[in-house]
């Protein structure tokens, strides 16, 4: 079974659905059947590097909205947020461009750790307050979940995995993909935003099932079989 995720590390419901993702996975008996594809995905690609407002200010502008309204919808994030165990700290969250984030993050799927760094991206945003396009913050973050800093310092410096970035954000307008999280299961089914863990769960079987039709029929019918012992047979 293959899932790809489309999400960006400065979007509130992509942290707060990858963490009922993760849940659903971690109970799913077949998990380890599952392959998991991040993709690159960015709310706003014109954001800068360093923000000059904080946070309330700055969506504000962006949004057309009033500080006061940017505080509303920020706290409802925050609420969401807690319901399955993140902090967000919107008094000191970088609104920050996260296109060099994306690039170190398919860096580290060479190493089997893009899904270690993206939850370590997504918290170093929302709960640290870490300015997640400065490289030094980068490469810092890189060397927590155990990449070598030198090379992702490299990486940074020059544009390798540029163009993969593009490429998947390319896929993702042409899959039709208008906002994120967006998960598609065995590019058949698509599911839309932060659901919640049972709603994971279903979906995960019910694509094991109509992968494995046999193996699903060989499961439900195993305690209903006779062997010599249970049947009374000599």
């Amino acid at each position: 079974m293959k899932i790809e995720i489309w999400s960006d590390f400065a979007c509130p419901f992509c942290y707060i659905g990858k963490k009922r993702f993760d849940q659903a996975l971690s109970e799913f008996k077949h998990k380890n059947q599952v392959e998991v594809i991040y993709k690159a995905y960015q709310l706003n690609p014109d954001a800068p590097k360093v923000m000059k407002k904080n946070a309330y200010e700055t969506f504000a502008e962006g949004h057309g909205t009033t500080v006061e309204q940017a505080k509303q919808r920020f706290e409802m994030f925050t609420q969401n947020a807690k319901t399955v165990g993140l902090t967000y700290n919107y008094e000191i969250i970088q609104m920050t461009n996260t296109f060099d984030a994306h690039r170190l993050a398919k860096w580290a799927n060479q190493f089997g750790l893009e899904d270690v760094l993206t939850n370590r991206l997504m918290k170093a945003y929302f709960t640290d307050g870490l300015n997640i396009a400065n490289h030094q913050s980068l490469t810092n973050l890189s060397k927590e979940v155990g990449l070598d800093e030198k090379e992702a310092l490299k990486i940074l410096a020059t544009n390798q995995y540029h163009d993969q970035v593009i490429a998947e954000q390319q896929e993702s307008r042409q899959l039709g993909v208008q906002g994120v999280p967006f998960f598609v299961l065995n590019r058949k089914y698509g599911i839309s935003g932060a659901q919640q863990k049972e709603y994971f769960a279903q979906a995960l079987d019910q694509i094991w099932q109509e992968e494995n039709p046999l193996k699903v029929l060989n499961e439900a019918d195993q305690n209903a079989s006779c062997d010599h012992d249970e049947c009374g047979i000599e």
